[in-house]
Protein backbone atom coordinates (compact mmCIF):
# COMPACT_ATOMS: atom_id res chain seq x y z
CA UNK A 1 0.00 0.00 0.00
CA UNK A 2 3.16 2.48 1.14
CA UNK A 3 4.34 1.86 -2.77
CA UNK A 4 0.98 2.70 -4.09
CA UNK A 5 0.27 5.79 -2.00
CA UNK A 6 4.02 7.04 -3.17
CA UNK A 7 4.00 6.47 -7.00
CA UNK A 8 -0.03 7.80 -6.98
CA UNK A 9 0.87 11.07 -5.57
CA UNK A 10 4.39 11.02 -7.60
CA UNK A 11 1.77 10.43 -11.25
CA UNK A 12 -1.60 12.55 -9.07
CA UNK A 13 0.89 15.40 -8.29
CA UNK A 14 1.10 17.00 -11.87
CA UNK A 15 -3.06 16.84 -12.19
CA UNK A 16 -4.53 20.43 -11.90
CA UNK A 17 -1.07 21.91 -12.79
CA UNK A 18 -1.80 22.62 -16.53
CA UNK A 19 -4.72 22.68 -18.69
CA UNK A 20 -3.24 20.89 -21.53
CA UNK A 21 -1.87 17.85 -19.57
CA UNK A 22 -4.87 17.14 -17.86
CA UNK A 23 -6.81 16.99 -21.10
CA UNK A 24 -4.39 15.11 -22.55
CA UNK A 25 -4.66 12.71 -19.11
CA UNK A 26 -8.30 12.81 -19.95
CA UNK A 27 -8.50 11.70 -23.51
CA UNK A 28 -6.08 8.39 -23.07
CA UNK A 29 -7.79 7.84 -19.59
CA UNK A 30 -11.40 7.98 -21.39
CA UNK A 31 -11.53 8.35 -25.35
CA UNK A 32 -8.55 6.42 -26.75
CA UNK A 33 -9.69 3.16 -26.33
CA UNK A 34 -12.36 3.92 -28.77
CA UNK A 35 -9.28 4.48 -31.62
CA UNK A 36 -7.93 1.18 -30.46
CA UNK A 37 -10.72 -0.64 -30.92
CA UNK A 38 -11.20 0.68 -34.60
CA UNK A 39 -7.38 0.43 -35.13
CA UNK A 40 -8.20 -3.57 -33.76
CA UNK A 41 -11.27 -4.44 -35.68
CA UNK A 42 -9.17 -2.76 -38.86
CA UNK A 43 -6.33 -5.15 -38.35
CA UNK A 44 -8.29 -8.40 -38.07
CA UNK A 45 -10.46 -7.46 -40.78
CA UNK A 46 -7.00 -7.19 -43.06
CA UNK A 47 -5.48 -10.26 -40.97
CA UNK A 48 -6.40 -12.40 -44.41
CA UNK A 49 -8.68 -15.09 -45.04
CA UNK A 50 -11.98 -15.32 -43.16
CA UNK A 51 -10.31 -18.68 -40.94
CA UNK A 52 -8.13 -16.30 -39.45
CA UNK A 53 -10.40 -13.53 -39.07
CA UNK A 54 -12.60 -15.86 -37.29
CA UNK A 55 -9.72 -17.24 -35.19
CA UNK A 56 -8.53 -13.31 -34.02
CA UNK A 57 -12.06 -12.16 -33.51
CA UNK A 58 -12.47 -15.33 -31.24
CA UNK A 59 -9.12 -14.75 -29.41
CA UNK A 60 -10.10 -11.26 -28.61
CA UNK A 61 -13.45 -12.03 -27.62
CA UNK A 62 -12.70 -15.15 -24.97
CA UNK A 63 -9.39 -13.27 -23.89
CA UNK A 64 -11.81 -10.15 -23.09
CA UNK A 65 -14.61 -12.19 -21.51
CA UNK A 66 -12.02 -13.84 -19.13
CA UNK A 67 -9.71 -11.33 -18.29
CA UNK A 68 -12.64 -8.32 -17.98
CA UNK A 69 -16.25 -10.47 -17.33
CA UNK A 70 -14.78 -12.82 -15.55
CA UNK A 71 -11.78 -12.69 -13.50
CA UNK A 72 -11.90 -8.83 -12.56
CA UNK A 73 -15.34 -9.03 -11.73
CA UNK A 74 -14.50 -12.18 -9.06
CA UNK A 75 -11.62 -10.31 -7.60
CA UNK A 76 -13.59 -7.11 -7.20
CA UNK A 77 -15.89 -9.21 -5.25
CA UNK A 78 -13.26 -10.93 -2.96
CA UNK A 79 -11.41 -8.35 -2.45
CA UNK A 80 -13.41 -4.78 -2.81
CA UNK A 81 -11.00 -1.73 -2.77
CA UNK A 82 -11.92 2.14 -2.79
CA UNK A 83 -10.55 4.12 -5.46
CA UNK A 84 -8.32 6.98 -4.88
CA UNK A 85 -10.98 9.78 -4.78
CA UNK A 86 -12.82 8.36 -2.88
CA UNK A 87 -10.48 6.68 0.17
CA UNK A 88 -8.05 10.27 -0.06
CA UNK A 89 -10.72 12.38 -0.85
CA UNK A 90 -10.11 14.43 -3.76
CA UNK A 91 -11.34 15.34 -6.86
CA UNK A 92 -10.85 13.08 -10.05
CA UNK A 93 -10.22 14.98 -13.25
CA UNK A 94 -13.17 12.53 -14.72
CA UNK A 95 -16.22 11.22 -13.02
CA UNK A 96 -16.47 7.94 -12.33
CA UNK A 97 -18.56 5.50 -10.42
CA UNK A 98 -17.39 4.29 -6.56
CA UNK A 99 -17.20 0.62 -7.25
CA UNK A 100 -14.00 -1.42 -6.87
CA UNK A 101 -11.09 -0.31 -8.81
CA UNK A 102 -8.50 -3.56 -7.74
CA UNK A 103 -8.06 -5.14 -10.55
CA UNK A 104 -8.60 -2.01 -13.21
CA UNK A 105 -11.34 -3.29 -15.85
CA UNK A 106 -10.21 -0.11 -18.20
CA UNK A 107 -6.24 -2.49 -18.15
CA UNK A 108 -8.25 -5.93 -17.96
CA UNK A 109 -10.45 -4.94 -21.40
CA UNK A 110 -8.01 -3.12 -23.17
CA UNK A 111 -4.70 -5.14 -23.09
CA UNK A 112 -6.98 -8.22 -23.34
CA UNK A 113 -8.11 -6.20 -26.66
CA UNK A 114 -4.08 -5.43 -28.01
CA UNK A 115 -2.88 -8.26 -27.10
CA UNK A 116 -3.80 -10.59 -29.65
CA UNK A 117 -2.57 -8.42 -32.13
CA UNK A 118 0.90 -9.39 -31.60
CA UNK A 119 -0.27 -12.32 -33.35
CA UNK A 120 -1.68 -9.96 -36.26
CA UNK A 121 1.45 -7.99 -36.68
CA UNK A 122 4.45 -7.81 -34.11
CA UNK A 123 4.68 -3.70 -34.80
CA UNK A 124 1.28 -3.00 -34.20
CA UNK A 125 0.72 -4.67 -31.14
CA UNK A 126 3.85 -2.77 -29.46
CA UNK A 127 2.20 0.36 -30.70
CA UNK A 128 -1.01 -0.16 -28.71
CA UNK A 129 0.70 -1.49 -26.06
CA UNK A 130 2.13 1.52 -25.58
CA UNK A 131 -1.26 3.41 -25.74
CA UNK A 132 -2.55 1.11 -23.55
CA UNK A 133 0.48 1.86 -20.96
CA UNK A 134 -0.35 5.65 -21.40
CA UNK A 135 -3.98 5.12 -21.04
CA UNK A 136 -3.11 2.72 -17.46
CA UNK A 137 -1.04 5.99 -16.42
CA UNK A 138 -3.94 8.34 -17.43
CA UNK A 139 -6.36 6.44 -15.19
CA UNK A 140 -3.88 7.29 -12.19
CA UNK A 141 -3.18 10.73 -13.52
CA UNK A 142 -7.09 11.44 -13.24
CA UNK A 143 -7.62 10.02 -9.90
CA UNK A 144 -9.22 6.45 -10.42
CA UNK A 145 -6.74 4.29 -9.71
CA UNK A 146 -3.82 2.86 -7.83
CA UNK A 147 -0.99 1.78 -9.63
CA UNK A 148 -1.14 -1.92 -8.47
CA UNK A 149 -4.46 -1.79 -9.80
CA UNK A 150 -3.29 -0.51 -12.96
CA UNK A 151 -0.54 -3.63 -12.83
CA UNK A 152 -2.68 -6.24 -11.89
CA UNK A 153 -5.46 -5.41 -14.84
CA UNK A 154 -2.05 -5.55 -17.54
CA UNK A 155 -1.55 -9.10 -15.46
CA UNK A 156 -5.18 -10.65 -15.65
CA UNK A 157 -5.20 -9.82 -19.01
CA UNK A 158 -1.93 -11.25 -20.04
CA UNK A 159 -2.93 -14.58 -17.71
CA UNK A 160 -6.10 -14.65 -19.53
CA UNK A 161 -4.69 -14.19 -23.48
CA UNK A 162 -1.99 -16.90 -22.08
CA UNK A 163 -4.85 -19.58 -21.21
CA UNK A 164 -7.33 -18.89 -24.35
CA UNK A 165 -4.51 -18.59 -26.76
CA UNK A 166 -2.69 -21.69 -25.88
CA UNK A 167 -4.98 -24.42 -24.51
CA UNK A 168 -8.68 -22.79 -25.18
CA UNK A 169 -7.97 -21.72 -28.75
CA UNK A 170 -5.67 -24.41 -29.95
CA UNK A 171 -3.52 -24.38 -33.53
CA UNK A 172 -3.57 -20.90 -34.05
CA UNK A 173 -3.70 -20.06 -38.06
CA UNK A 174 -0.86 -17.58 -38.10
CA UNK A 175 2.59 -17.59 -38.50
CA UNK A 176 3.48 -14.66 -36.29
CA UNK A 177 2.43 -16.65 -33.53
CA UNK A 178 3.78 -15.56 -29.82
CA UNK A 179 3.55 -19.05 -27.97
CA UNK A 180 5.27 -21.24 -31.09
CA UNK A 181 4.94 -24.90 -30.43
Amino acid sequence: MLFDQKVFNLIYGFAGKNRFLDLLGIFFAEYSGYILAIIVVVLVFKAGGWKKRIYYFSLITLTIILSRGIVTEFTRLVYPRLRPFKELGINALVNHSNESSFPSGHMAFYFALILPVFCINRRAGWYLSGVVFLMGLARVFVGVHWPMDIISGIAVACISFYVVHKYILKDPPCENCIFKK
